[in-house]
């Protein structure tokens, strides 16, 4: 990911040198698990620890050579550690180590994503409750429906956000997965034990059944998530692109004092952020196909899935996190406009009364088809004339024969459309 979308933490997890650091943790584990059930002397590993450094360069010129990652990075190691490095990386695979690093970076970058998340959620919540009571009006198919509260609105964000850091949570504990079972995954040149001593040390699970690799399942898993938490950030930058454009302003970025909108025209306030999060949204969730299509690896491996996810490991995750701080910078620096959500409320002139006058009156014995016309002709009326909707409807003879003007006045409440907009908070802010 290129150093305009990256945010320090999270590329430090795909950087070569954590990358390194993890296979020394791994090889270092195993032989401790070697020493502890005896297949190795007492003593290798402390030995080997002090000496054993990680060099980034000597590593990558190294590998110019041999052609092959792991090798490079065990001569590497052995150039320093002396002859006991002989004992590292005994019985296994090299799968062993790139899928368990791999799995570990995945996690490491999942824990700070879920940080994100939970920062984002305090965001919305702030505004979801802030804006409990702010009439505006709610929209089907881009078209005015009933009118909502903005604070509603916001808190759909809210919860799909919670099912959000739900998934991820279940994404971790479904990739922090550990296989040290040696060339085809049948412990033939290593003890299982050792497995179990790897993956304690570095608080994974063992996998169950690995061929040469870790099955690829649990990736396809974790980059879905991805992609999910990726079109709920597209969901919510959407919405304030359409609520900052011109004809409805109800919501706007922040701009700046010093900020400019556009190279030709001042008077320009773009939703730019917005917009590069339904940019990256593309781009996460243009990893989830190819995670899919590395599920079906050829026999027990091949290394059609490396070059893939050697790109959609560090794109995916670093992407996210920064759309995800994006999004946050957002929220919480919107500028809100309840001025304007009345005006546009109020665009319709009460039109979206229009269920309670048909609910009415079936009430009062109208067959639903007979009130559903006699409404839905007033509703036109309004629309082609831009009357008053209430007034067409007290104009109409077939409906004040049967329900007097005072009660018909009294259906036109806006608060009737936000008396339970208490109890729904309550049931999404519980604890």
């Amino acid at each position: 990911m290129i150093e305009r979308y990256s945010r320090k933490d999270l590329k430090a997890i795909w950087e070569d040198y954590n990358k390194y650091s993890i296979w020394l943790d791994i090889e270092l584990a195993a032989a401790e698990g070697m020493e502890k059930f005896k297949i190795i002397p007492k003593g290798t590993v402390k030995k080997i620890k002090p000496r054993a450094k990680i060099k980034v360069k000597r590593i990558l010129d190294i590998e110019k050579k041999v052609k092959h990652d792991v090798i490079a990075f065990l001569t590497s190691i052995s150039e320093k550690a002396g002859k006991e490095s002989r004992f590292l990386h005994k019985g296994m695979t090299s799968s062993d180590v790139l899928d368990t690093c791999f799995n570990i970076q995945l996690k490491q970058s999942g824990l700070i994503l879920l940080k994100d998340i939970d920062q984002l959620l305090k965001s919305i919540k702030k505004q979801a409750i802030k804006h409990k009571y702010t009439l505006c009006i709610g929209r089907s198919h881009g078209i005015h429906a009933e009118p909502i509260t903005f604070g509603f609105k916001i808190l759909t964000f809210y919860q799909e956000f919670l099912r959000n850091k739900k998934r991820l949570k279940n994404a971790i504990e479904e990739i922090s997965t550990c296989a040290i079972s040696g060339a085809v995954g049948t412990f033939a040149n290593i003890d299982p034990r050792v497995e179990n001593y790897v993956a304690k040390k570095l608080k994974l699970k063992v996998e169950p059944i690995s061929t040469q690799v870790i099955p690829r399942d649990r990736h396809a898993l974790f980059f879905s998530t991805l992609g999910i938490i990726a079109s709920s950030i597209e969901r919510f930058a959407v919405e304030i692109r359409h609520l900052q454009r011109t004809e409805v302003l109800e919501v706007e970025e922040f701009f700046g004092k010093k900020q400019k909108g556009s190279s030709a025209m001042p008077h320009k306030k773009n939703p730019i952020l917005s917009e590069n999060l339904t940019g990256l949204a593309r781009l996460i969730r243009s990893s989830v196909i190819p995670a899919l299509e590395n599920v079906a690896l050829w026999h027990e491996r091949d290394i059609s899935h490396s070059a893939v996810e050697r790109n959609i490991g560090p794109d995916a995750t670093i992407a996210l996190d920064f759309a995800l701080d994006r999004l946050d910078n957002i929220i919480k620096n919107l500028n809100v406009y309840p001025k304007n959500m009345l005006k546009n409320l109020n665009l319709t002139s009460g039109i979206f009364f229009s269920q309670r006058v048909l609910l009415e009156l079936t009430n009062v014995g109208f067959t639903r088809e007979d009130a559903y016309k006699i409404v839905q002709k007033n509703a036109m009326k309004t629309w082609s004339n831009n009357s008053s909707f209430y007034k067409n409807i007290i104009s109409d003879q077939k409906i004040i024969n049967k329900i007097p003007v005072n009660k018909l006045k009294k259906l036109f409440n806006f608060s009737y459309h936000t008396k339970k907009i208490n109890i729904i908070f309550r049931r999404n802010l519980k604890k």
